[in-house]
């Protein structure tokens, strides 16, 4: 199976900083026949974009580098490492004390996909029958869904939806969760940072991801920043953008 991606971030229209950080291979990268990453920085000044970019560039070099076979388990020693390197530098530095990333990594094998995640950044499978979230919110708000004490449509508008109860750096040890799905013909796998799925709702990110008008990658990429911007732009908006494809 082969694999077209468009990757792309945008500062948004109210933040003065981008931390949003995001990787794009379609080429193998050590033992993983392709990777895809995006990681959603907290901090102060400088912290929380350097958060999400030596999260991603550990992850990146640790998979690189991995002589395991197994893609879970290569996700998560290298979801320690980065763990270990982002609270490391925290330490020694004053201003990035406090600095921590969400994290969404995925890879394309064969029919089927492999996906860990901390946080609250997501991944999305849309296709044929609709749009489906494949990874769960680490978040305040999604343990209130869950335990039936809101409704799943409050959850959007609700005050406390930025708490995130899971991060990179933000205790010593942590957790990914992880998920294998098969992909069906025609799928197109979406990953991004809340600042694309707190502006745009499911059935409009569906919408302009399934519109036959915007065949290639990069345009539905950019039409789903453009339209985040137009609902208010309050955050980064990053995108990542998989299309699987039989060869030839």
């Amino acid at each position: 199976m082969l694999v077209e991606a468009y990757s792309t971030t945008d500062k948004g229209r109210v933040r003065q900083l981008n931390q949003d950080f995001v990787f794009s291979s379609t080429k193998p990268i050590g033992n993983m026949p392709n990777l895809f990453i995006v990681a959603d920085g907290m901090g102060g000044h400088n912290a929380g974009d350097y958060a999400s970019k030596c999260t991603t560039e550990t992850m990146v070099n640790e998979i690189r580098n991995s002589f395991e076979k197994s893609p879970n388990r290569i996700i998560k020693k290298a979801v320690a490492v980065a763990n270990e390197r982002v609270r490391k530098d925290a330490a020694s530095d004053q201003n990035l004390y406090g600095m921590g990333t969400t994290l969404v990594v995925a890879t394309v094998i064969g029919r089927y996909l492999q996906v860990a995640n901390v946080g609250d950044s997501r991944l999305y499978i849309i296709g044929k029958d609709g749009i489906r979230q494949v990874t769960r919110d680490h978040s305040l708000v999604e343990e209130m869904v869950r335990l039936g004490g809101i409704a799943k449509e409050d959850a959007r508008k609700h005050p406390d939806k930025n708490i995130i109860t899971r991060a990179i750096g933000a205790r010593e040890e942590v957790e990914p969760d992880f998920f294998t799905e098969e992909l069906e013909p025609g799928d197109v796998i979406l990953m991004c940072s809340d600042g694309l799925s707190n502006m745009v709702d499911d059935k409009e990110i569906e919408r302009i991801v399934c519109d036959p008008e915007r065949e290639e990658l990069v345009q539905k990429g950019d039409a789903l920043i453009k339209t985040a911007n137009q609902n208010g732009g309050r955050d980064n908006i990053a995108v990542v953008l998989v299309r699987p494809y039989e060869d030839e």
